[in-house]
């Protein structure tokens, strides 16, 4: 017997001392997977992108590995975004490409907001693209029926008229309401404009009235309306791109250089580094709408793509500037 009891307590001890070294190692195992798993949680969270980030190359168990979230939505990729919306009541898109690596920062960059005064830039260039240089040195009569409350450049000249230059010059330039109209007069009308901007490749910006009523910035009219990206790919053609000759291109993005509007300033413009230059159109229209679309170029990159709009929920809401201004510096922190 004496053989048999002590067989069973040698495998007794053996079992237990067994036990042990897998009690002691199991720690080591778990402390190793939460190491893995802080290690790829704050790259996921940290990560602003349009898709995910790549996943660690390092191995971890299924069982300790977190499940890789899915990509968030682009508001949410963008928090200081997200709090300008609720620091000024508001509603707000962008898109802002910067051309030379292609990054982006998209906010409701496909929803629709009116466009308000943003489309005269894009009349200029149409009536660019339909006629030779020449076609600037014709000259346009009007009457006082004309003419509106925007119209500061224009009601100076109702008693010779004015040429094409000049009425881009004033549309461009100081927002004129009355030499918008003109411009839009010597396309046919609204849905000219409609049909250049198709010709862009832009299937999503209407046109469909007229100053002042395109201002009037109702929310859920789909008139008269755009999206940021659509805007601010329009804008890239034009004035970087070939959609119009060099010459022509040259003429237009000196007026959108020296953009004078009194809210120009304010914008974008407020938003970026001294001494960076901008190319840019200004819209304002009812509900607070305030909008602004430019092309920025920094001094010693590539130019960045800015479209910025917004609108509010009461008719009269006032205009916040620095609303524009605080996403342009976030745009401009985010891509340079």
């Amino acid at each position: 017997m004496q053989p048999l009891v002590v067989g069973r307590a040698c495998r007794l001890r053996a079992n237990q001392q067994r036990r042990k070294t897998m009690t002691a190692a199991q720690p080591t195992i778990t402390r190793r997977a939460l190491l893995g798993a802080a290690v790829v949680v704050p790259l996921a969270g940290c990560t602003e992108r349009d898709t995910p980030p790549a996943s660690s190359s390092a191995s971890v168990s299924p069982s300790s590995a977190p499940t890789p979230p899915a990509t968030p939505p682009a508001n949410d990729q963008h928090e200081r975004l997200v709090s300008l919306e609720r620091k000024f009541d508001a509603r707000l898109g962008v898109y802002a490409l910067a051309t030379g690596s292609g990054a982006t920062v998209v906010h409701r960059a496909d929803e629709r907001f009116p466009f308000c005064s943003t489309f005269k830039g894009l009349a200029a260039a149409a009536v660019l693209h339909r006629n030779p240089l020449s076609h600037l040195n014709s000259v346009v009569r009007y009457t006082t029926d004309d003419l509106m409350e925007s119209s500061a450049i224009t009601r100076q000249h109702v008693a010779r008229g004015m040429t094409i230059r000049q009425l881009c010059d004033a549309a461009v330039r100081y927002s004129d309401g009355t030499a918008g109209n003109l411009l839009l007069r010597d396309l046919g009308g609204p849905g000219g404009l409609t049909a250049y901007v198709r010709s862009l490749g832009d299937t999503v910006t209407r046109m469909d009235r007229i100053e002042p009523a395109v201002a009037s910035g109702t929310p859920g009219d789909p008139r008269d309306t755009s999206t940021p990206r659509a805007l601010g790919t329009d804008y890239h053609r034009i004035v970087l791109g070939e959609a119009l000759p060099p010459d022509k291109r040259a003429f237009l993005r000196d007026l959108l250089e020296r953009n004078a509007t009194s809210v120009g300033a304010q914008r974008i413009r407020a938003g970026v580094p001294w001494g960076w230059t901008v190319a840019d159109k200004t819209g304002t229209g009812g509900y607070g709408t305030v909008n602004d679309i430019a092309v920025v170029w920094p001094p010693a990159s590539a130019p960045l793509v800015i479209g910025i709009m917004s609108s509010k929920a009461e008719k009269d809401a006032a205009y916040d500037q620095a609303l524009v201004a605080e996403a342009a510096a976030y745009v401009v922190a985010t891509l340079t």
